[in-house]
């Protein structure tokens, strides 16, 4: 993807990820090292009033996905999010996100967004990614008169 090709406003396309499980929470916490029982233990749930919740680096990492499933991964500068609602087994989240601005030197900000089914934004950020130019690859290919292909230094 290049600069050129994004204006501000223009969507990107949206990321639906499969319904928040037990066991994917059980694996998270594995993974992360967060055995905090309020994302896996009903009674600890229960006991903090609000049941058992995904944990939020979980949700966090679904956003990014988005950002780089969307944009290159080495294009990425920075990914800022904040927390605003607690996630919940068995709900679906969907990752949406849009160009906000263009900037100099070819940085694009964007927002992103997971929400889930009813609309409700589960985290919310924003991101920059310093994206190659089209105008530069083709003025740099067309201007260098040194460029030849021989086949004999093959």
């Amino acid at each position: 993807m290049y600069y050129e090709d994004l204006q501000v406003g223009d969507s990107f396309p949206v990321m639906k990820k499969d319904p928040i499980s037990r066991v994917q929470l059980v694996k998270f916490a594995g993974a992360s090292g967060d055995f905090n029982p309020l994302h896996t233990v009903e009674e600890a749930g229960k006991q903090a009033g609000t049941g058992i919740i995904a944990h939020g680096m979980l949700i966090m990492g679904m956003a990014s996905q988005g950002v780089t499933t969307w944009l290159s991964r080495k294009n990425i500068k920075r990914i800022q999010v904040r927390f605003s609602k607690m996630t919940y087994p068995g709900e679906t989240i969907e990752i949406v996100g849009r160009v906000i601005e263009k900037k100099a030197d070819n940085i694009v900000v964007g927002e992103v967004q997971a929400v889930n089914s009813l609309g409700e934004v589960k985290v919310s950020g924003t991101f920059e990614a310093i994206l190659p130019s089209r105008q530069f690859s083709l003025k740099g290919i067309q201007n260098n008169e040194n460029f030849s292909f021989d086949k004999t230094n093959i």
